[in-house]
């Protein structure tokens, strides 16, 4: 995909993760789907769907795999990193956060299935999704909680995409069990999303990258 097709995706994720107003996915995605073609214009398409949550348009998760400067883009978490520098007041939030289950050893991580991979993935988003919701449900500064919304509707993207991924085999919602830690420390929150992008999905995605060839063949037919 072109530098104009990556840099549309960019400025897009980053006016919603400062709380801008998406264009509608129709006028978000039309005007450069006439310029480059359907193909290209198919990642924007997802994820705009998973930032409006328009449900009756189709688009192909498996676009969010093959392309990996959008994925890049779309990992916000040093943008709200520098966000919260710039809150004034404490970085500590008035209630605990549970933190999602982290630790994993690359080895057992292999044994599982890529449905188990995905549910492993699913229910650290969720558990982190859940508890930032309930954590804006009591009273914080403006910037704060400004960011925390900006945060959970970033969770709230991966898990769209990552649910509509179509994968072989029987679905399985067995996780793997851990010690789940708390924290009231924000930075601690953002780290702790971060590594979950940068390991685990990272880890997902590249055994999920041969289908990319297959995609691509595809399209050139």
């Amino acid at each position: 995909m072109g530098l104009q097709f990556t840099e549309s995706v960019r400025m897009f994720v980053q006016g919603t993760a400062q709380g801008h107003p998406p264009r509608p996915c129709s006028s978000s995605v039309g005007v450069f789907t006439e310029r480059s073609g359907n193909s290209d214009g198919l990642l924007l398409l997802l994820l705009c769907m998973a930032s409006s949550e328009v449900g009756d348009i189709q688009a192909r998760p498996i676009d969010f795999v093959c392309d990996d400067h959008a994925r890049r883009d779309m990992n916000t978490v040093k943008e709200l990193e520098s966000v919260m520098r710039g809150c004034s007041g404490s970085a500590l939030l008035p209630s605990p956060i549970t933190l999602p289950c982290m630790k994993t050893h690359k080895a057992s991580w292999d044994m599982k299935s890529m449905q188990q991979k995905r549910g492993d993935i699913v229910a650290a988003l969720r558990t982190l999704a859940q508890a930032v919701g309930g954590v804006r449900s009591v009273l914080l500064s403006e910037c704060h909680a400004s960011l925390l919304q900006r945060l959970e509707r970033s969770v709230t993207n991966y898990l769209h995409i990552l649910t509509h991924l179509e994968l072989t085999g029987e679905a399985d919602s067995s996780v793997t069990a851990c010690l789940t830690q708390s924290t009231q420390n924000l930075g601690h929150v953002l780290l702790n999303f971060s590594r979950l992008l940068t390991g685990k999905l990272e880890w997902f995605v590249a055994e999920l990258s041969p289908r990319c060839q297959v995609e691509r063949k595809t399209s050139n037919l």
